[in-house]
C-alpha cells in the first residue's frame, strides 16, 4: 500500500502544500527545499547577516533529525502487528500539521522546523513507487528519473520505461497542484 500510485499523489500533493505553506506564512523559509535553504543560508551568511543565516539553518537540521527520527521508528517497530510504521509516522506527521496550523506568527521558526521535521520523516518513509524511487516532498529527483526514463525509453523504444517516465512527471504535477492550492490559500 506504501508503494501504491494514489498513495504517491495524496503524499506528493500534501509534500507541495507544505513547502509552499511555510514559504508564503512562515517568514519565506522552506519545509522541504533544503537545497533551496542552504542557498539563502550561506548568502545570509556570507553578506554576514547571522540571523537571517540561522533561520535557513534550523529546518536543514530539523529535516536531517527527522530523518533520523522516521529510521528510529522503522527499526523499532517493523514488526508492529497493529499499526505499521509506515501509519505511525503519518500520525505523526499529521499530529504536526495540526498543531502548527494553530501556531502565532510569532512561532513562525518552530512551525517551519516543525513542518520541515515532518517532511523529512515522510519522504524518508515513503521512498518508492511501484518498486522506483521516488521522493513526495520535492521535484528535483523525480525529474532527472522521470526525464532519464523518458529518454532511454524513447531511445531504446521502450515503452514500460517512457510509461515510468511519466509517472515521475505526474508525481511532480501533482507536488505543482498542492504548492499552487496552498499558495491560493496562503493569501
Amino acid at each position: 500500500m506504501s508503494e501504491a500510485f494514489i498513495t504517491s499523489v495524496f503524499l506528493a500533493m500534501s509534500g507541495g502544500f507544505q513547502d509552499a505553506y511555510t514559504y508564503f506564512t512562515r517568514d519565506e523559509v522552506f519545509s522541504n527545499a533544503q537545497t533551496g535553504n542552504v542557498v539563502l543560508m550561506s548568502q545570509n551568511f556570507m553578506t554576514g547577516q547571522w540571523g537571517d543565516g540561522l533561520r535557513y539553518l534550523f529546518p536543514v537540521l530539523a529535516f536531517a533529525i527527522g530523518v533520523v527520527a522516521a529510521e528510529r521508528i522503522q527499526s523499532t517497530f517493523k514488526y508492529a502487528k497493529k499499526l505499521h510504521w509506515r501509519q505511525m509516522i503519518l500520525l505523526i506527521e499529521i499530529l504536526i500539521l495540526f498543531a502548527v496550523g494553530f501556531m502565532p506568527g510569532e512561532l513562525d521558526m518552530l512551525a517551519t522546523v516543525l513542518v520541515s521535521f515532518s517532511c523529512a520523516m515522510q519522504v524518508e518513509a515513503f521512498r518508492k513507487m511501484h518498486g522506483m524511487a521516488f521522493a513526495t516532498t520535492m521535484c528535483t529527483g523525480n525529474l532527472r528519473s522521470g526525464t532519464e526514463l523518458l529518454a532511454v525509453g524513447t531511445l531504446e523504444n521502450n515503452g514500460e520505461q517512457r510509461k515510468h517516465g511519466l509517472w515521475y512527471y505526474w508525481i511532480d504535477m501533482v507536488f505543482v497542484a498542492g504548492a499552487a492550492a496552498s499558495a491560493l490559500l496562503c493569501q
